[in-house]
């Protein structure tokens, strides 16, 4: 089962999963939203294991909105994963992280992020953001098949 719409954040930070969700709902974009506090959390989401095995409570998301530095497993390890499975590396990817090293945003891209993000300081910032990635990802973006 797919959803047109669903966001998956992965956020080790309670405060930027909630700030992310206002902002989105701030700026009038009604989209099912669903997080997940790391990278291994995440795997398990994307794989459909353990608490997310089921598909109709837990579907694929249309876009992963990744942060970089977490605990377990970060997120340039989930980037590896996907790339490893043939459906899911076309999942699109926008990483949305505190990092603007040079060493990091080269780092994404090169194992397949989408889209590269630093974290804005302001909620109007996140707001600014997300207004962004549901006009391009969700409405004007052709979403490949990832089942």
């Amino acid at each position: 089962m797919r959803s047109r719409h669903l966001i998956l954040i992965v956020d080790d930070s309670a405060d930027d999963i909630l700030i992310l969700t206002r902002a989105f709902r701030k700026a009038g974009i009604d989209v099912p939203i669903t997080s997940v506090r790391d990278g291994q959390e995440a795997l398990e989401y994307l794989a459909g294991e353990d608490n997310f095995a089921d598909r109709h409570a837990h579907p694929l998301p249309r876009l992963l909105v990744l942060d970089l530095k977490m605990p377990r497993l970060g997120g340039l390890d989930v980037l590896k994963w996907l790339q490893k499975h043939p459906r899911l590396k076309r999942l699109p990817v926008a990483v949305l992280t505190s990092s603007d090293e040079d060493r990091d945003v080269n780092h994404a891209y090169d194992l397949g992020a989408n889209s590269y993000i630093v974290k804005p300081a302001s909620l109007p910032g996140y707001e600014k953001i997300v207004t962004e990635l549901r006009n391009y990802w969700l409405m004007l973006n052709r979403a490949p098949d990832c089942e």
